[in-house]
């Protein structure tokens, strides 16, 4: 079986590294704490006159690098690995990359080792991505493409809107995968 992994919001926690960075960095601005979050973007759910300041963090150097793995994430895909199947870290980069790809496959390196970094597949439209399942925390997932891959939303409080697809958390990851 191949299944594709996001990392953003999947395998690194994007989202706590970010409010942590955030806060330190601007300790008297708006913020949404983790559990309100609703966008799937952060633009989606800060003021407008924020996005400069959400944007510098988010593209400045290191930050991919240093996110937090999700408790339960490397290990379960250690296992997958171990019991034969083919993962791979299907991820996307930011608009503004420089830094971004670089520590991406930084991080993969960090948790995985060296030759898991021929497992990334970085690209801005996942459903050209051929694989069984897709494990995503985005909502919904569009592209030039009809995915070959059944999408297993990767619960996070910004889709828990969505109800129409298997959600799995990677404490539960078994019973959804090899449901």
């Amino acid at each position: 079986m191949i299944i594709l992994v996001d990392m953003d919001n999947t395998l690194a926690d994007f989202d706590a590294a970010f409010l942590s960075l955030w806060q330190k960095t601007y300790p008297d601005e708006f913020f949404i704490p983790l559990d309100k979050r609703r966008g799937f973007h952060l633009a989606e759910d800060y003021p407008d006159h924020l996005l400069d300041k959400i944007q510098k963090i988010c593209d400045g150097k290191n930050f991919v690098k240093n996110l937090p793995p999700i408790s339960g994430g490397i290990e379960a895909v250690r296992e997958l690995l171990d019991a034969g199947h083919d993962v791979r870290f299907c991820s996307s980069h930011f608009r503004e990359y420089k830094n971004c790809i670089t520590e991406k496959y930084q991080w993969i390196e960090k948790h995985f080792g060296k030759e898991a970094v021929d497992r990334i597949i970085m690209t801005r439209d996942k459903t050209l991505v051929r694989g069984d399942l897709l494990i995503d925390d985005k909502p919904k997932i569009s592209g030039l493409a009809t995915p070959t891959w059944e999408h297993i939303l990767y619960d996070r409080p910004h889709n828990r809107q969505i109800t129409d697809k298997r959600r799995l958390a990677w404490d539960n990851w078994r019973d959804i995968i090899f449901a």
